[in-house]
């Protein structure tokens, strides 16, 4: 897999001339309109973002038929799930279909035909930033779980204060004089 990534950032008008008459770019990453117009716009990088998406979800190459891959798995999806046919193979089922399913649709709406109806840049760093802080939480909360007990319920269990605050030490030994 060699993804592409240094191909974003065409659309930076100091880097090109907008009406170059030649193509850059990778074919597979390429803005279907800019392939068209020859005009580089802030939507054609976002076109190659969500191509670049589904090539990690899919594990396929753009020159090997992704985009008719992800239009034939858009047909059976319904809205926003459905996606995990299009999941590596190789992956045997180990993956985060709720993780999968949301950037599936949030990619899906990066390379639409329609350049208006794609989301910004600024929306594609929120997103993939909320999805990778989800999974970071998910996995601090699976790690929690799996921690043994306190260090107070394990002082509560076997009886032993030397864990406790000095504070409880003194009231506990008030308490115990009041009632001797």
């Amino acid at each position: 897999m060699r993804a592409r990534v240094a191909d974003f950032g065409l659309s930076r008008e100091e880097m090109v001339n907008k009406h170059a008459a030649n193509i850059r770019g990778t074919f597979g990453y390429l803005d279907p309109e800019y392939i068209s117009t020859k005009t580089f716009t802030k939507k054609s990088d976002v076109y190659g973002v969500g191509v670049l998406l589904f090539e990690l979800i899919a594990a396929r190459n753009p020159q090997q038929d992704l985009m008719e891959y992800v239009e034939l798995a858009a047909m059976n999806a319904e809205e926003k799930v459905g996606w995990e046919e299009i999941v590596d193979s190789r992956l045997d089922g180990r993956f985060d279909l709720q993780e999968v399913n949301e950037v599936a649709v949030f990619a899906y709406k990066c390379v639409s035909r329609a350049p208006r109806k794609r989301p910004n840049m600024r929306d594609v760093v929120q997103v993939l930033t909320r999805v990778v802080k989800a999974r970071h939480s998910r996995k601090r909360q699976k790690k929690s779980s799996l921690l043994p007990p306190t260090v107070e319920s394990s002082v509560e269990q076997t009886g032993d204060r030397s864990g406790l605050s000095e504070n409880h030490r003194r009231d506990n030994s008030m308490d115990s004089t009041l009632e001797d």
